[in-house]
């Protein structure tokens, strides 16, 4: 406030003067200007700015005629559908807070976060009924439960349409929604306006909360990261539920860009979606690049624009980042955690690096990067003494943040939070150096999560899966590397004696607990390397997965 100084006298803030920052209001704005442009793709459905934005305020009308109130948990278990936009806008515009279920998870997990995040309404498409279905009946919740019943749900769906749950379709239930509906800015911009539920070392989901400051923030710093002019054209490739699809169902707006939705990562669909609608960016792990350097030349399509792909998690092979220029993208390594709304740190590329050859390129984008520009500051220190590491590109220790576009910090967990931002700053567990020019790169994680796809995997959880096996006497999972997914669990395990598993049989036993995703693609049958107190040595296993 600069008290005690000519600044501090008279110059307070006021409503002409200053309002909390939402994104909200970028798509307010989009409609108000480009009323007529296509905000959304899907299928045959051309949806306009004008429609998007009365759509998501009848939304938010019809939540509030339903009795949810200010600050209360509104849930959606939807695929990268026009709902699933809409509900990122429509469920703030009525005060409440999104939680974006990931569609991957089995009935356990999602039934705790239905009753963690204490969820008054659940929004789910009919592809997924069968496990809703059963995460209700296991949670305590009672929510309102909305069907999404997609018009354009494709007739070759690999999945066909579950039973409708519930007393009211989506269409039906927005029906009585105003679509004039005078929404309300939040109180404060620190307001939560999102819930997003990740993995912790334990196995026991934390709930990340936004808020309305730094989705805002946010949506300008990926069209700053994404190189986005204006009407850009974005596939959705990254789920919606991921990080809130990196906030970018908010960041479109900012450009007026167009949503192209995307129920399933093929790549016939991919591409055909990239040639006929003129995409320009998309998001995705390592195996949508995957997915779309490998298809069969049937399936590929010629385009003549560039496409900008901005990828995360682990660092791209040199041979993918050829493939991909050769198929018309150039590919932006990004860097985040949920709980900083996703990506944070962005590879800048300087175009002297361009001359550099295949390896050294290559080398270059593999690191991290540097601050986006609406983060504060991004370091690696000594996480005991608080202290910066050297930026010699050798010396290692913890990737910490600090910042707007930090969550607000875990739901009920007071004691997680504070060990979260300990010392002033967020410690992402992370292990990384410090080059010279300032860019961070991963080394290890502290934490022994495994990136698959872009998904964390608890190594905790899928440990406490095998070991419900009768023949298991202990198991320790770690990370192997590949090249489609990034990392996969790979699981180490010592039999009891006189007992006997095969790897095939653990699988399966994995499959009846937890989400296939998380289940092992290899079983090591071994001795568990341990220290002198027993504890399990996992870096050396780390070491002997890469040869498995």
């Amino acid at each position: 406030m600069m008290e005690g100084t000519i600044y501090g006298e008279g110059l307070d803030r006021n409503a002409a003067n200053y309002q909390p920052l939402t994104p909200l209001k970028h798509l307010q704005r989009a409609a108000g200007i480009f009323p007529d442009h296509v905000a959304i793709i899907h299928g045959s459905l051309r949806r306009t700015y004008a429609d998007f934005y009365a759509r998501s305020r009848k939304l938010a009308s019809a939540l509030e005629k339903a009795g949810v109130k200010r600050g209360e948990t509104v849930a959606a278990m939807l695929s990268n559908t026009p709902a699933m936009l809409e509900a990122h806008h429509g469920v703030p515009m009525a005060g409440a807070v999104l939680l974006s279920l990931n569609t991957r998870l089995d009935a356990d997990i999602i039934a705790f976060q239905l009753d963690h995040g204490e969820a008054k309404v659940v929004i789910v498409d009919r592809e997924f009924s069968a496990v809703m279905a059963s995460a209700l009946k296991r949670a305590e919740a009672n929510p309102l439960v909305i069907n999404y019943d997609d018009p354009d749900y494709p007739d070759d769906a690999p999945f066909p349409k579950g039973e409708m749950l519930g007393v009211i379709e989506y269409e039906d239930f927005i029906a009585d929604g105003d679509p004039d509906y005078a929404w309300a800015m939040p109180q404060d911009e620190w307001d939560a306006i999102s819930l997003n539920y990740t993995s912790g070392t334990t196995g026991n989901p934390k709930g990340v909360v936004y808020h309305h400051r730094g989705a805002a923030l946010m949506g300008y710093a990926n069209v700053i990261a994404s190189g986005m002019t204006k009407h850009p054209v974005y596939l959705w490739t990254l789920p919606m539920f991921h990080c809130n699809g990196w906030c970018f169902p908010w960041t479109l707006a900012v450009q007026a860009g167009t949503h192209v939705c995307l129920r399933w990562v093929r790549a016939n669909a991919m591409y055909d979606a990239i040639a006929d609608h003129g995409v320009t960016h998309l998001c995705g792990a390592p195996i949508v690049m995957s997915t779309l350097i490998n298809a069969p030349d049937d399936e590929k399509r010629e385009f003549p624009q560039t496409v900008t792909f901005n990828t995360a998690a682990a660092p791209p092979p040199e041979s993918v980042l050829a493939g991909m220029a050769d198929a018309g993208f150039e590919v932006t390594h990004l860097y985040g955690l949920t709980e900083t709304y996703g990506p944070a740190v962005v590879n800048e590329w300087h175009a002297q690096w361009n001359l550099l050859d295949g390896p050294h390129k290559a080398a270059q984008k593999a690191r991290q990067g540097v601050r986006y520009t609406a983060l504060e500051d991004v370091t690696v220190m000594d996480p005991e003494t608080m202290q910066k590491v050297p930026a010699d590109g050798e010396t290692m220790g913890e990737v910490m943040f600090r910042g707007n576009i930090v969550m607000k910090g875990y739901l009920k967990n007071p004691s997680a939070t504070d060990e979260a931002f300990r010392g002033g700053w967020f410690h992402s567990g992370d292990l990384g150096v410090m080059h010279e020019d300032g860019y961070i790169q991963l080394k290890d994680r502290s934490k022994d999560i495994i990136i698959s796809g872009g998904e964390n995997i608890s190594s905790i959880e899928v440990e406490d899966a095998i070991y419900k096996h009768p023949a298991v006497a202990a198991v320790a999972v770690v990370a192997r590397p590949d090249d489609k997914w990034g990392e996969t669990p790979c699981a180490f395990i010592e039999l009891k004696p006189g007992k006997a598993a095969s790897a095939d049989e653990i699988i399966e036993h994995c499959r009846a607990l937890i989400a296939r995703f998380k289940c092992p693609r290899h079983v090591v049958f071994t001795e568990l390397p341990k220290t002198s107190t027993g504890k399990v040595q996992k870096y050396v296993l780390r070491e002997h997965a890469k040869g498995v």
